[in-house]
């Protein structure tokens, strides 16, 4: 199997990449269809079509629904089992990096959900005011890191947001096929990844140790 080399700096995104949004997406739903006469599994078919089709399928559904944006609860998320021993394992050798659209307060997050002790960085949204896929966040992460774009590598689970800016900045890619943007597919060679994992072992796996 190719393994990557030459290989300084890891970064990863956290929604379905390090955290389990599935509690999160599941709330935002039931909340979403009370009082409407959309039943639960009637919304998962639509949002689930419009994942495959590359869309934001959660909200795509509430617009065609009628429905209103519910409130997205963080509080719900959950780090992944096999989150803390991939992150231990990849950082004996490696530096290891966030790039993640996210609200306020990332770090501290992290903290909470014991993942900040693994982390040498932390890129976030909302804090840097900018945001995936622009490039200029994967520049920042790469100025901060101290580290050129060759020897870096990108995982994460959207390919709009995560796979296409960074193979543009010059990253290596790891699309994680966790969660709903695993449903996606690649509509542009742009989009293809360097790498294609199901789960953080398989992640772990690509990596020299």
């Amino acid at each position: 199997m190719n393994m990557l080399t030459n290989i300084s700096w890891i970064f990863f995104d956290i929604g379905s990449t390090l955290v389990d949004e599935s509690k999160v997406y599941e709330r935002r739903i039931c909340e979403a269809i009370e009082g409407s006469g959309v039943t639960y599994a009637q919304f998962c078919d639509v949002m689930i079509g419009f994942y495959k089709q590359n869309k934001k399928g959660d909200l795509e559904a509430i617009k065609l629904f009628g429905l209103k944006k519910t409130r997205w609860h963080s509080e719900d998320e959950m780090v992944y089992p096999q989150a803390k021993d991939c992150l231990t394992r990849l950082r004996e050798k490696y530096k290891i990096g966030i790039i993640a659209n996210q609200p306020m307060g990332t770090a501290r997050r992290m903290k909470s959900m014991g993942l900040i002790d693994y982390i040498d960085l932390v890129i976030s949204s909302d804090e840097e005011k900018m945001e995936k896929p622009d490039l200029s966040i994967f520049r920042l992460a790469l100025e901060r890191a101290g580290c050129s774009a060759d020897n870096a590598v990108m995982v994460g689970d959207r390919l709009d947001n995560d796979i296409a800016p960074a193979k543009r900045m010059g990253l290596k890619t790891i699309w994680l096929k966790q969660g709903f943007g695993g449903l996606s597919t690649p509509m542009s060679e742009g989009e293809i990844p360097d790498f294609i994992a199901n789960d953080l072992d398989e992640v772990r796996g690509l990596f020299v140790l």
